[in-house]
């Protein structure tokens, strides 16, 4: 069973190497078979994982190291309840995307399937990885995967996304080497957990540089989360994706505000002597005007896939905002929301395609949306199959679905983990008074709920406009493999309304070890011991 946590590394390298190997055109089904056989075992591991991993005392429940070296000389995979929720989340998405574009998009363009994998090789290595170095190449991958996956389909609003969407990223890339070379310069590892136990003790002459690396790293990844004012870029990319890309998008957003949730608690947390809370208080800010700036995108949108790129710019800002508190209740409640609001987000994008398909008599094809991609046709795409029973109707309950866990309104997940965070922002006992944190708490407060309004304002407009303003619309032929994956995410989040009880007790359980990272340092630093394994190396 130890061995069992880099599997979900190894698995999608072999399966997305192998998948290389084929014919793309000959082996086309082969290759989606392999994708979606190797993504459902990934689930599966993933479950087993966040088993392991809750059933721990201290949520510490493996350390990998490679070639058995010891942190922090040698690679380490560290398995947490962060880590774990993480490798979930991103595989049930996974699954859906896939499952998705079974029906027409993977045969959009070539390598889809191996590039999915290699996404997927990517995402689970950057949640499981220890140190920053590696946490630098598993970076790399994905967004190198990625790169192939938003062009798939060509098109010329796709291409235009595309270099737009490289050329930030490498920008990124560049921030996250200078940040690391000036961490490392002056802390001499990059080993998350040793980082963690040498910064107190950091020299005060030496205080001002690691900081400003810290800056830039975090600048690095702020970009990639989508955080005010560095997030232009992102509603016009995830628009212009596939929507089997767009909706696994939805998770890659949450790398950058997963390792702002590590490395914020691990590194300057209160126990970094001088640099406890180091950028908390701009993460807050951040976050605050990143819930601003993605709910007037959203009033703005008249294209419902650019809709969906303003709730993920929405939904990363309350994640961050919520970490610049530095709050255990907090926490809890905007895991509870990460987990709600990706989902309900994966499932939109997935969605948009088949309620755009039919708004012109006889457009069966239609692409996302003319403002999208243009007055350009689809390339040769087959017909999708025959209309479902009651198609109409589908489309219909899941767009209100959506629309619910999005906007954050009763009785599915999104309203839980809105209040759970209110909840615990607005607790006097979590508050410092005269504080930030009392302050912080109420601007949250605030934003959220015109956040919400304005998400409830927008998602109606198109709701009208898509099933009411055009009674002459066709009924699109959908297939059940396509609205299968819609059901399938927002039965999730009606699961996680039921089961609130002990999700909640999970997320607060992992904001209690964040912040209390004592234990995380000892496992990972430890020279022997139970949770050793020995590999001979990738």
């Amino acid at each position: 069973m130890a061995d069992l946590m880099i599997v979900p590394v190894v698995l999608p390298l072999l399966a997305g190497a192998g998948m290389l190997l084929l014919n793309g055109e000959r082996h086309r089904n082969i290759m989606a078979a392999v994708n979606v056989a190797a993504t459902l075992a990934l689930v599966c591991i993933a479950i087993v994982l966040l088993r392991m991993s809750d059933a721990s005392q201290t949520g510490i429940t493996q350390v990998y190291r490679l070639g058995n070296w010891p942190a922090p000389f040698g690679i380490v995979f560290v398995l947490d309840r962060l880590s774990a929720l993480m490798l979930l989340l991103t595989s049930i998405l996974a699954l859906a995307a896939v499952v998705f574009s079974l029906a027409r998009w993977h045969r959009a363009g070539a390598h889809f399937h191996p590039l999915f994998q290699f996404l997927l090789m990517g995402l689970n290595g950057a949640f499981l990885t220890g140190d920053l170095f590696n946490l630098f190449v598993f970076f790399e991958l994905l967004l190198a995967a990625s790169y192939g996956l938003l062009l798939h389909g060509s098109g010329l609003a796709r291409v235009k996304a595309g270099l737009h969407y490289v050329v930030v990223n490498l920008a990124a890339s560049l921030l996250f080497l200078i940040g690391v070379s000036l961490i490392y310069g002056v802390a001499g590892t990059l080993n998350m957990a040793d980082l963690a136990a040498r910064i107190p003790n950091i020299a005060a002459e030496n205080r001002g540089l690691l900081e400003a690396g810290a800056g830039i790293l975090a600048m690095a990844f702020l970009l990639k989360a989508g955080m005010w004012p560095l997030c232009f870029w992102l509603p016009m990319a995830y628009a212009a994706a596939t929507p089997p890309v767009a909706s696994i998008f939805a998770i890659m957003t949450k790398v950058g505000v997963y390792v702002m949730l590590r490395l914020s608690l691990l590194l300057f947390g209160h126990g970094a002597g001088a640099s406890a809370g180091f950028g908390s208080n701009w993460l807050l800010l951040g976050g605050l005007s990143t819930i601003v700036f993605g709910s007037l995108g959203t009033l703005a949108s008249q294209d419902t896939a650019r809709l969906g790129g303003f709730s993920v710019l929405v939904s990363s800002g309350t994640v961050l905002a919520a970490i610049g508190m530095e709050q255990v209740g907090v926490t809890g409640g905007a895991l509870y929301y990460l987990v709600s609001s990706t989902l309900g987000i994966g499932a939109f994008f997935l969605l948009v395609e088949l309620i755009e398909r039919g708004r012109e008599p006889g457009a069966d094809m239609i692409a996302v949306s003319r403002e999208t991609y243009g007055d350009d046709e689809d390339e040769g795409e087959e017909d999708v199959g025959t209309a479902i029973v009651a198609t109409m109707g589908l489309l219909g309950l899941a767009f209100v679905g959506c629309a619910l866990v999005i906007a954050g309104l009763p009785p599915l997940s999104g309203f839980i983990a809105k209040f759970a965070l209110l909840t615990a922002a607005l607790h006097p006992s979590e508050m410092r008074p005269g504080g930030a944190d009392s302050a912080g708490g109420w601007a949250l407060l605030v934003v959220l709920i015109l956040s919400g309004f304005s998400t409830l304002i927008a998602m109606m407009r198109a709701g009208i406009r898509s099933f009411w303003a055009s009674p002459d619309r066709a009924v699109p032929r959908v297939r059940v493999i396509e609205m299968a994956p819609v059901m399938f995410l927002l039965i999730i989040c009606a699961a996680q309304t039921v089961q609130a009880g002990p999700v909640m007790r999970f997320m607060q359980a992992t904001a209690q070890s964040l912040h209390a990272p004592d234990d995380y340092i000892r496992d990972v630093l430890e020279t022997s011991g139970q949770n050793t394994r020995k590999a001979g190396g990738l």
